[in-house]
């Protein structure tokens, strides 16, 4: 056993030698080498091939990277607004449903693009190195040509001083086989080179077609998604008015009942603000206890009544009005009855054109 992988290794070492041999005596011009023009295009097709396919499976691949480090990055920030977007607000549920949507639709892009995407690049980008392995046993397998055509060239014009016919009948045998062995790997070249070059046309058809499907059907989702978190964010703003003015009502109320010269404070009822007499029919008692009846006599179109500014205030919002104590303020109709908020009167300044919302609980009336 031994003995037969000396045999084997010498012959390797040999075969080596051999073609080194007849790589340098060409390289030099001492020798003639087989030439393919026409395979030697196919092989600058084939080089320029798989230098392109590497470059776009590189690429690709650190496209894919980044895809999912800003997979990783939404959904941090989506959890984040998850956080800060308080539970009691309008849309928290809708928001919540849109994030969950958003790293959902983040997942499918990622598997999407990995799968039918990458893989197929991978599969394509696969055949170069199988078909380079052959290409460079072609061309060993013709050094190996060459050098035993030499060798024969040589035996010839030995052969016909020393009339040695058995040399020249197994250096004949031997150029036949190293002949046969290249052809073969040459004829399929030129089959098989030109057949991968030209597959290079469907293969990047179907693979961009499919990419870029990927990313317009990812980006249109993603847009009706954060058109959907606009749209939430939009109405807590648009109520979130409305809840400001509620909120500063209340802080107030708190404040001004812990005093204890606070007037009582009268509630409107949830009647029709159009009708004065429902208004003035509320207000039963003034700052002394004693009965009183609101003077409606006289009053411009559109005031239901007058009140008389018992404490100072001064707007917190530019919807509102401020007012010093002492000032008369025309109670008039809101623009909007949906807008009206328990203990908060729309008015304007008597004697100004001042208008907006203000505490009931900071005037009384007249």
């Amino acid at each position: 056993m031994s003995e037969n992988k000396g045999i084997m290794l010498a012959k390797s070492m040999q075969k080596h030698a051999g073609r080194a041999k007849e790589k340098i005596l060409q390289n030099l011009g001492k020798v003639d080498r087989t030439a393919d023009d026409i395979l030697d295009d196919h092989l600058n097709n084939f080089n320029r091939q798989q230098a392109s396919a590497n470059r776009l499976q590189k690429e690709f691949n650190n496209y894919i990277r980044c895809i999912r480090a800003a997979q990783s990055a939404s959904k941090s920030l989506m959890e984040a607004v998850g956080e800060v977007y308080e539970p009691q607000w309008t849309g928290y549920d809708a928001l919540q449903a849109q994030t969950a949507a958003s790293e959902s639709l983040w997942q499918d892009f990622a598997h999407k693009l990995g799968d039918q995407v990458l893989i197929p690049l991978n599969t394509y980008t696969g055949q170069f190195p199988e078909m380079k392995k052959k290409v460079e046993k072609r061309n060993r397998k013709l050094i190996d040509y060459d050098g035993q055509r030499h060798s024969f060239q040589n035996l010839q014009a030995n052969a016909n001083k020393r009339k040695d016919d058995i040399k020249l009948t197994k250096g004949r045998e031997q150029l036949e086989e190293a002949r046969r062995t290249y052809e073969i790997l040459n004829t399929e070249l030129h089959d098989e080179l030109p057949a991968l070059y030209d597959s290079r046309i469907l293969f990047l058809v179907t693979n961009l077609q499919t990419l870029f499907a990927t990313e317009q059907v990812f980006h249109n989702e993603t847009a009706k998604i954060y058109s959907e978190l606009e749209a939430i964010v939009d109405k807590l703003a648009t109520e979130s008015q409305r809840g400001s003015n509620t909120l500063r009502k209340q802080t107030a109320n708190v404040v001004r009942a812990s005093s204890p010269a606070q007037l009582p404070v009268n509630k409107l009822s949830n009647s029709n603000p159009n009708n004065s007499q429902n208004y003035q029919n509320q207000i039963t008692t003034n700052g002394d206890g004693a009965n009183s009846h609101v003077n409606a006599v006289d009053l411009p179109p559109g005031v239901l009544y007058r009140v008389k500014a018992t404490y100072g205030y001064v707007k917190e919002d530019v919807d509102e009005l401020s007012f010093e104590i002492g000032d008369t303020i025309r109670v008039i109709e809101y623009d909007d009855p949906e807008d009206q908020e328990e203990g908060w009167l729309m008015g304007q300044k008597e004697g100004t054109q001042e208008k907006g919302l203000f505490p009931a609980n900071f005037t009384r009336p007249i």
